[in-house]
């Protein structure tokens, strides 16, 4: 393939995409239609020529009537621009656009004519007709081009001008080449072959302009969108392109000019060009002012809301990013505005406003800003934010205010920007240092700041209801914790209690201070137990494997000292269990004491033990008492500080086994029939026999 092909193949597929997207984009208005013409007759253009270098397929005529056609259409187009003149507020009306027309018309029709029927005038009048004449036609129309192009520039209302500038740009940079090109062949009587094949490379470079003109001129309807993030890079790789073809040709010359220095002098050269492009590409600032250049010159507006809302909610919900909400919070804000870096200060109960976090260098180290503040109260009842060059420079924009004294040492302070979580309820202070470049203080920058304060400031207030929240249930589960052991130091206090009132009449008798010896030392273990509980504030620390079977038989041989003493049916197998031992045995003397109360001295109280159906571990408590309706098992009997047992009762023994035993992931179920018994059910989940661990964990307690 060669050059000249090379270059119009990259014409035709630019082209080729404006068409697809212009034609995509297209809502019906006429200019926006010739438009989509132009720029398929151009690719129409682009792909003739492509082939007329590789094949030389077609006439000459077909090939200069090709490009008359090109330069046709796009001067239609520029004439259905001179139609909405009017309305935008210049001297003209609609007799421009049809003399145009005409002129137009005129001029390409004898063009077109003139190249069809030129070979045989030349042929038989060679004195009369000659090649330049041809060229003096292309030169011609190129010329009229240039002529609409700057008058409707120049005719176009002055603050409507940046909508058509890269549009003008474009077309006046097509129609100037064609005429540098025609008027060179004029001159030197041939067209100069590197002109001709550059074309093609050229006209590839416009359709970005042609692009944002549409984006900027929603009348023409071709609502054409043009993403930020493809301009900053596309910008950046052009960039980029430029400097290192530009390196490349100043290291060219070192080498032929440098002498026997050329080679190193154009490594070293080409080596230091390499770091500094490195160096200017992943420059915070540099990438800054190229994103603030694009949003002025490229974009009706500053910001893409779109992008930047999401980019604000996605940075301040990335708990991942390693960063405290605060920080996450100065960081979002920042980036709004190529701020660096920041100080928050959120209001506390008294007042005032308490530093939080600091992010990046702010030069500032400041505790505390008083809640009466003069600048604070100016932001609380204006709802504004505080530009601090703005204060010192237009201070009657800020009721005379003064740079507070607290940010003196803050040389690069920048903007306080309040938190707003409801109307005129200032929840924190928001402290930006100066930008990396500058940034057009405007309603946009204002609008844009506020809003994201206010979603800033409710992240900010779930934050700190959260916190507190799982303070409360810190605190909640303490106190749980503490009824339950206040629960079981009440039945240890009534067992001590019973050897106390039996020691004056039975403290002779052997047998009897063996008992008691034995009570006191299982009541010392188990509110050493209790104590070690509260401490860890819960259970799971201390949770391992346990026989369950051992467990069982070591609450029975403790509850022994109340009549009715329970039997049982234990299960021949060993059942492994992972569970804290105290509160397990804990859930189990609860209920079993319950149901001793219930059966009464005379009465009956039976434990079984077996394996479920669902392959739980199932314990089984029933008495013969006096039972429970199934209103109380409904409403009462697990609802926590409900009891009947008058005032030696707390009420939460059959709550706090039930709790307990849901934590390990089984269930305690009742059934209970009024006047004859009443049967608790434990399902407790297992631990296999086969688990080598579960069982190591057993063998070493």
């Amino acid at each position: 393939m060669t050059v000249g092909a090379a270059s119009y193949l990259a014409g035709f597929f630019a082209y080729l995409f404006l068409s697809a997207l212009l034609l995509v984009s297209w809502r019906g208005n006429v200019t926006g239609r010739w438009l989509v013409l132009a720029s398929f007759v151009t690719t129409a253009w682009s792909g003739v020529l492509a082939i007329q270098e590789i094949f030389h397929f077609f006439p000459a005529a077909v090939v200069w009537s090709v490009e008359i056609v090109r330069t046709y259409v796009w001067l239609l187009f520029l004439s259905k621009l001179f139609n909405p003149l009017k309305d935008a507020g210049a001297d003209s009306n609609s007799t421009t656009s049809r003399i145009i027309n005409r002129g137009v018309h005129l001029a390409v029709g004898f063009q077109v004519v003139y190249v069809w029927i030129s070979p045989g005038l030349e042929r038989y009048y060679p004195d009369v007709f000659q090649p330049a004449f041809q060229l003096c036609g292309h030169v011609g129309l190129a010329l009229i081009g240039l002529v609409l192009v700057e008058q409707y520039f120049r005719n176009i209302r002055t603050d409507l001008r940046w909508r058509i500038k890269f549009l003008c740009f474009a077309l006046g940079g097509m129609f100037a080449y064609d005429f540098y090109l025609y008027s060179d062949a004029l001159l030197f009587q041939r067209i100069n072959p590197d002109l001709w094949l550059a074309r093609g490379a050229v006209s590839a470079l416009l359709p970005p302009l042609f692009i944002v003109s549409a984006a900027r001129n929603p009348q023409w309807s071709v609502d054409v969108f043009v993403s930020r993030q493809v301009v900053f890079h596309s910008a950046t790789l052009l960039g980029a392109g430029i400097y290192l073809l530009l390196m490349a040709t100043a290291g060219y010359y070192i080498k032929i000019y440098g002498g026997e220095w050329g080679t190193v002098a154009q490594i070293v050269f080409l080596v230091g060009a390499f770091l500094l492009l490195a160096l200017l590409l992943f420059s915070g600032q540099m990438r800054a002012r190229t994103r603030v250049f694009l949003s002025k010159n490229f974009f009706n507006y500053a910001y893409d809301y779109r992008e930047e809302w999401l980019r604000i909610i996605t940075m301040l919900s990335d708990t991942g990013s390693g960063l405290a909400l605060e920080e996450r919070i100065i960081v979002a804000l920042g980036q709004a505005v190529e701020s660096p870096s920041g100080v928050l200060w959120v209001r506390e109960s008294n007042g005032h406003l308490v530093w939080r976090a600091s992010f990046g260098e702010p030069e500032l180290d400041v505790p505390l800003v008083d809640g009466g503040d003069a600048v604070v109260r100016y932001m609380e009842d204006k709802e504004w934010i505080v530009n601090l060059p703005e204060m010192v420079t237009m201070p009657e924009a800020y009721d005379g205010l003064n740079r507070p004294m607290w940010l003196e040492p803050a040389s690069d302070a920048w903007l306080l920007v309040p938190l707003f979580q409801q109307k005129r309820c200032m929840s924190g202070l928001l402290l930006l240092t100066r930008p990396r470049t500058p940034i057009h203080w405007n309603w946009e920058v204002i609008d844009l700041l506020k809003t994201s304060s206010r979603l800033a400031a409710s992240y900010l207030a779930l934050e700190d209801a959260g916190r507190a929240l799982a303070e409360a249930r810190q605190f909640e589960g303490f106190n749980r914790l503490s009824a339950f052991i206040i629960h079981d130091l009440k039945n240890l206090i009534a067992q001590l209690s019973l050897v106390v009132r039996n020691a004056e009449r039975h403290h002779n008798n052997p047998e009897f201070m063996r008992d008691a010896i034995k009570t006191v030392d299982h009541a010392v273990g188990k509110m050493s137990r209790l104590m070690s509980q509260l401490k860890n504030s819960g259970s799971a620390q201390s949770e391992k494997v346990i026989d369950l079977g051992a467990l069982v038989r070591e609450v029975l041989e403790s509850r022994k000292a109340q009549a009715p003493i329970p039997t049982c049916d234990m299960f021949r197998q060993s059942i492994l269990v992972r569970a804290n031992r105290d509160r397990l045995a804990s859930s189990f003397e609860h209920i079993i004491q319950n149901a001793q109360d219930a059966a009464g001295k005379n009465g009956r109280v039976h434990i079984r033990m077996k394996m479920s159906k669902t392959g739980h571990a199932a314990v089984e408590i029933e008495d013969n008492g006096r039972g429970m309706d199934e209103e109380f098992i409904r409403t009462r009997l697990f609802k926590p500080f409900e009891t009947t047992k008058g005032v030696t009762g707390m009420g939460i023994g059959a709550y706090e086994s039930r709790e307990y035993i849901r934590s390990l992931g089984g269930e305690l179920s009742v059934t209970s029939e009024p006047g004859k018994r009443t049967l608790f059910s434990f399902s407790i989940p297992v631990v296999s026999n086969s688990d080598e661990l579960a069982l190591n964990e057993v063998n070493s307690a």
